[in-house]
């Protein structure tokens, strides 16, 4: 088995995804960026000692770079097996990240190894694929920053068991900050005061809030010498957006909290 990626339960998460794994049912995981739902997918392949095959899906991302295609090597035409391909023959665990960001046929494609069937069908090849027992398909989605036309169906959902994923509470997350940036508790927890502040400002036109990931980066460059404040401004600040009134209003937030 891999080396255990460290990850903080703050509910039923593992149980559950232990227990859909055992019964091969595919997962769907929902919740904002940087909360640590592929940190969690990579914890427990590690735990259940299966490989792990991730795809970070973007708008040209179509169901060929994922089963695979014919490319031209040394003057002869072969085939060439795409991350979904190989993870269903190796019977690995296959995460597609943002799966809503790729092209429709993509989500086409995961059907027959989204039920009963679990099945790859490889036209070009002539082969019809047999999942083993060891894998699993597993999706995420950030459902509060997609656009309409990029919503997961209903019909899709209902192929998968759904975990919800949020930011932790404030001292659950304080502990996530300074045990992967190694910096102190208080350090820890003025970065988690004002990430929830930046949350707060979706309501006034702030797309997305700081991320859980994102105030781990702060304590780090803090860690390796940078002033809190400095800090920051490169993550808190720079990284959230380009409006200029938004960065007037992030900024009096840094003044605020920070004096």
């Amino acid at each position: 088995m891999s080396s255990l990626p460290w990850y903080r339960p703050t509910g039923d998460e593992l149980d559950v995804f232990r227990a859909a794994a055992s019964l091969r049912l595919p997962v769907l995981l929902k919740g904002p960026t940087g909360c640590g739902k592929s940190r969690f997918v990579r914890h427990m392949a590690a735990v259940l000692g299966r490989s792990l095959v991730t795809v970070a899906c973007q708008e040209d991302l179509a169901a060929a770079d994922l089963t695979g295609r014919y490319v031209l090597e040394g003057g002869e035409t072969v085939w060439r097996d795409g991350p979904l391909t190989r993870a269903v023959r190796e019977g690995a665990i296959v995460y597609l990240d943002e799966v809503v960001e790729a092209r429709a046929d993509v989500l086409t494609v995961l059907h027959p190894l989204t039920d009963d069937r679990r099945v790859l069908p490889l036209d070009r090849t002539g082969e019809e694929l047999v999942a083993p027992d060891d894998f699993l398909v597993v999706i995420s989605y950030n459902p509060g920053y997609q656009s309409v036309t990029r919503e997961l169906k209903e019909s899709t959902r209902q192929r998968f068991v759904s975990l919800s994923f949020d930011y932790p509470a404030a001292d659950v997350e304080a502990e996530i900050v300074a045990h992967e940036s190694g910096c102190d508790e208080h350090t820890a927890g003025r970065l988690v005061e004002l990430g929830r502040a930046t949350r707060q400002l979706r309501s006034h036109g702030l797309k997305e809030g700081a991320s859980t990931r994102l105030l781990v980066y702060a304590a780090q460059l803090v860690v390796g010498g940078l002033p809190l404040r400095q800090a920051c401004e490169v993550t808190l600040v720079g990284s959230l957006t380009d409006d200029a009134d938004m960065t007037r209003s992030l900024r009096e937030l840094l003044r605020s909290v920070l004096g």
